[in-house]
């Protein structure tokens, strides 16, 4: 039964991990990046879809996207959930593509962005020691009930900061990497 807890608690963490990744994703560094359009859904026939899967996104430029619909008819549509999202880029259509220009962030910008990322980071690791309180618990229930014995749950007490210790070394690298992202010109 503990391993199976310190199995379903390494999940959470990745997952966890994995969250921040792709919130991070979703911060707008001065490069073009396709997962900044992961969230914007377009009303297509009356139902609200996935950009990434009405048309094509690339990267022709290091500051540009182009996104290549694959029903023409559907840019104006394109261009609306586009406005309407917090992205706050404003695209371009010939008819054929639809360009979004990402603008050069200001020293300022950047700084804010750098905090954003501390913030998301910080949360991170909140949930990552949350989920190390539960799994404590549990533990130490199943010490009570008589489950295992004291030596045990404080083998799987180590086991489970230890997983803590990985989980939150990687959410640092992590953020790492993205504040350098961000703040490199």
């Amino acid at each position: 039964m503990s391993e199976q807890l310190l199995k379903e608690t390494k999940e959470r963490m990745q997952k966890t991990e994995l969250a921040l990744q792709r919130e991070l994703g979703a911060i707008r560094a001065g490069r073009a990046n396709a997962s900044l359009l992961d969230r914007i859904q377009v009303e297509y026939y009356g139902a609200p879809t996935p950009l990434n899967q009405l048309a094509q996104i690339s990267i022709p430029e290091p500051r540009m996207l182009m996104i290549t619909p694959y029903d023409k008819s559907s840019i104006k549509e394109i261009e609306r959930a586009i406005l309407q999202s917090d992205i706050g880029i404003s695209p371009s259509s010939d008819g054929n593509v639809v360009r979004l220009v990402i603008p050069q962030l200001t020293t300022e910008r950047r700084k804010e962005l750098a905090k954003e990322v501390g913030k998301d980071s910080e949360n991170a690791k909140i949930s990552i020691r949350n989920i190390r309180r539960d799994a404590m618990d549990a533990l130490k229930k199943s010490e009570k009930n008589g489950d295992i014995t004291e030596d045990d749950l404080r083998h799987y007490e180590s086991d489970v900061q230890d997983l803590t210790n990985k989980s939150v070394a990687n959410i640092d690298a992590i953020s790492a990497e993205k504040e350098k992202e961000i703040l490199d010109v």
